[in-house]
């Protein structure tokens, strides 16, 4: 494995993380929101992270097969996907609100602040992991480099 091949795997991982904050970020700010411009209920998005490759090969597998040279290497680098998650709305009594029913009762969007908070902290701390990560091999190659030279 050369090493563009190891900033790839911590750039694809940046970006993955990146992705779920902006998510984690889309969904607490329209926690509150009952209704859109065009007058829809806002719809949770969530964050699913596939490989491009159709085959599900174990970790053991997958680095046999970055080792030995074989297959695409970017078939394997995780891509992230928005997707609406299907939280149920929240109904919340408020007889005199404009947007309450004729029960009285409000739909907000099914988002949990305390998850999204977690879901925020967590990719923030794999970006900075995969920052890391990344540093460390280009500390290696410089090295390297240095060795050689």
């Amino acid at each position: 494995m050369d090493y563009t091949h190891t900033f790839a795997i911590s750039a694809a991982g940046m970006s993955v993380e990146r992705t779920r904050v902006d998510v984690a970020a889309l969904n607490l700010a329209n926690a509150q929101t009952v209704q859109s411009a065009d007058g829809k209920n806002f719809q949770p998005m969530q964050v699913v992270a596939r490989t491009g490759s159709a085959d599900a090969a174990s970790f053991s597998q997958l680095v046999s097969r970055g080792m030995q040279g074989d297959g695409d290497f970017a078939l394997d680098l995780p891509i992230a996907s928005v997707e609406p998650s299907n939280a149920s709305p929240r109904q919340v009594y408020e007889p005199g609100h404009p947007f309450a029913n004729a029960q009285g009762f409000i739909s907000y969007p099914g988002v949990d602040p305390a998850k999204e908070m977690v879901s925020l902290m967590t990719a923030m701390r794999s970006y900075e992991a995969n920052v890391a990560a990344m540093n460390a091999a280009r500390t290696m190659a410089l090295k390297a480099l240095d060795i050689g030279g």
